[in-house]
């Protein structure tokens, strides 16, 4: 891999929903992935964002009974369109 396909930092972040919703082309998953292997920033940064997703399901699935229907959506809509 050359220099100027490395993907730095800002790029990863933008592409995190992606990486984990599993649409990124092969070419551009393995950058994600060597850079999680030379970044602990990155890494950290995408386990908070799991964990994030993970919590955002359970209430969703859980507690959406006593969550405000418009404040669930916002909450929702806010993490789904956050790239």
């Amino acid at each position: 891999m050359t220099e100027d396909r490395d993907l730095a930092c800002a790029e990863l972040v933008e592409l995190v929903t992606a990486y984990l919703d599993g649409s990124l082309d092969a070419e551009t998953r393995a950058r994600f992935d060597t850079h999680l292997l030379d970044c602990e920033g990155c890494e950290n940064y995408l386990q908070q964002f799991r964990t994030t997703v993970a919590t955002l399901n359970r209430v969703d699935r859980i507690g959406a009974e006593e969550l405000d229907p418009a404040f669930r959506d916002k909450l929702l809509d806010a993490f789904r369109g956050w790239r």
